[in-house]
């Protein structure tokens, strides 16, 4: 059995045993330190860097008892963010195997402060590290490297699950979770299940087989200049009409986004505007947030009507080319965008409902914007 000197998440106890699928009772932990060596913040991410730095020393743990497989485990895991295992002597003269970086992984002149990255990304990283260890044994380290960061967009929106303002005067029911199979990893997830949930009568039903599709939580927003009365809508190919072999597979939509892990649904507005049509919001009035098809989809919207200044300048083509983004923007008055709706002629669900919400409070916005 190896020795293990872990400097950084690796210490999160809950994150250890998520990795290694077992509880981690079994371990021997104790305090250590790697001399000449410094934990620092990454520049490109919330985690941990050891670096050389004479005179002074990285404190950490060495870990104890880890069998062949937990080993396997840990380098399949770290092996995705290109940490591999290396031979360093510890403070105190004995050696231990120590997950270190690739020479390209760059580091800030910040020390790592393990307490606030547990406050801040702990939960996050045990739910996307359970996604990532899905693919043990079934997918390559450097696929689940490629796929990282959609798996950490929906560990992100797992967090913010657990905040939920939904679900008033409703059944908190047991359910029974008989087995959860991750079926595809991707842009996007597909989870099989079975399952067993407590009835309206009391009992429990039989076993249910079902499928969810897994999907990151977004942000939609629809410019609205009250001063001109009009709203800018974004146009762009859109896969779901694809696959239901749809001849309109351009769509009309609002602003829209995935949110970034740490980021609001606000602050993914406001990045989302400037990076699809070059807007600045002077301010975000909050529509609602809801399940996109709760029977079928994680997929889960945070809706905005965002009050900026659309001039006819505002038009253009924009997106962000190294995301694939081909988007057209199109500004139009309130009026043809009610006459859109009410003659059925968008698709779009998260549009239809900014769009009655507008109708709703146009004229209030309207007054506050002259008064």
């Amino acid at each position: 059995m190896k020795n293990l000197f872990f400097y950084g998440t690796l210490r999160h106890v809950p994150l250890l045993e998520c990795i290694l699928d077992r509880a981690a009772d079994h371990l021997d932990f104790s305090a250590a330190a790697l001399p000449d060596h410094a934990v620092m913040a990454a520049r490109d991410g919330p985690y941990p860097v050891l670096v050389r730095s004479d005179g002074n020393a990285a404190q950490g743990v060495v870990v104890r008892g880890l069998s062949g497989t937990d080993i396997a485990r840990l380098d399949y895991y770290e092996g995705g963010f290109d940490y591999d295992l290396q031979h360093l002597t510890l403070a105190d003269g004995s050696v231990a195997d120590v997950y270190l970086p690739a020479p390209d992984v760059q580091a800030t002149q910040v020390p790592w402060d393990f307490e606030a990255w547990e406050k801040g990304w702990g939960a996050l990283s045990v739910a996307a590290a359970e996604e990532v260890m899905d693919g043990f044994a079934a997918l390559s380290r450097d696929v689940i490297a490629a796929r990282f960061p959609q798996i950490r967009r929906r560990a992100w929106s797992r967090v913010l699950a657990q905040d939920t303002r939904n679900g008033q005067d409703v059944l908190h029911g047991r359910i029974e979770m008989v087995e959860r199979r991750r079926a595809h990893t991707g842009f996007f997830g597909f989870d099989e299940l079975q399952l067993r949930h407590e009835t309206f009568e009391g009992g429990m039903s039989h076993v249910l087989r079902r499928s969810v599709f897994v999907a990151s939580d977004g942000a939609l927003v629809l410019p609205y200049d009250p001063a001109r009365d009009r709203v800018l809508l974004v146009e762009q190919v859109r896969m779901g009409p694809i696959g239901r072999h749809d001849p309109v597979v351009w769509q009309m939509e609002p602003v829209a986004g995935l949110m970034d892990p740490g980021e609001s649904a606000a602050q993914t507005a406001h990045r989302e505007a400037m990076e699809e049509a070059g807007l600045t919001f002077h301010q975000l009035e909050e529509v609602g947030s809801c399940y996109a098809s709760p029977g079928t989809s994680t997929e889960f919207f945070n809706l905005f009507v965002g009050l900026c200044d659309l001039p006819d300048t505002a038009a253009r083509i924009g997106g962000l080319t190294d995301e694939g983004e081909d988007i057209r923007t199109h500004v139009m008055s309130y009026d043809r965008l009610l006459d859109m709706a009410e003659t059925q002629r968008t698709a779009n669900a998260p549009l239809l409902l900014l769009t009655y919400w507008l109708a709703h409070h146009r004229d209030r916005l309207r007054a506050h914007e002259a008064g």
